[in-house]
């Protein structure tokens, strides 16, 4: 059984007003840096979904790797997970691993603690909650596509087994975000 990562990079980035997938950090776009995290960390396929006229940061192409189009992203972060769920469900798949690519202080370690045990609901803790990344148990698929706008599966974490991870709390919205992170790869 593999566990799958499901990028969500269809994001309209209006708060920084430029496509987050495409900010470069350290010779490598926060898209590209992803989906080489969920790879070092043996996730398999990693689908990413990326929104309607978005680049797909050249990301090195291999047979795990899914690249979709979401053509609802405009009705949330919700149609996204839907997108990523149905094309990482396989009979090979124990579950998957939903992340964002906008969290610069992400490291394969906490991917590989999330997943540790296959068959519980695991989320990141951070900000006085938990979020993603977070894995999923394939049992939690059918709940995660009957998600809708743009909330996210927030409400499925509320019991999540939380891994601490303050520094996730870090996610580029602003350029005030970026210069933080640009400041953690200095």
């Amino acid at each position: 059984m593999t566990i799958a990562a499901v990028v969500l990079a269809a994001g309209a980035s209006r708060r920084l007003g430029r496509p987050k997938q495409d900010i470069v950090l350290a010779g490598e776009t926060l898209l590209q840096r992803t989906v080489r995290l969920a790879r070092e960390a043996a996730l398999s396929p990693v689908v990413v979904i990326l929104r309607k006229q978005a680049e797909d940061g050249e990301i090195a192409p291999s047979p795990d790797l899914i690249v979709l189009v979401n053509q609802e992203s405009e009705k949330g972060i919700a149609s996204s997970i839907c997108c990523g769920i149905t094309a990482a469900s396989s009979d090979t798949v124990a579950g998957a691993v939903i992340l964002t690519c906008d969290q610069p202080a992400l490291r394969v370690t906490h991917l590989c603690a999330l997943v540790e045990d296959q068959h519980r609901l695991t989320g990141s803790a951070y900000g006085g909650s938990i979020g993603v990344p977070a894995y999923f148990p394939v049992e939690f698929f059918p709940s995660l596509l009957q998600l809708r706008g743009d909330t996210g599966a927030r409400s499925l974490l509320r019991n999540a087994h939380p891994i601490q991870a303050e520094e996730l709390n870090l996610d580029i919205d602003t350029e005030d975000d970026l210069e933080v992170a640009r400041a953690l790869f200095k």
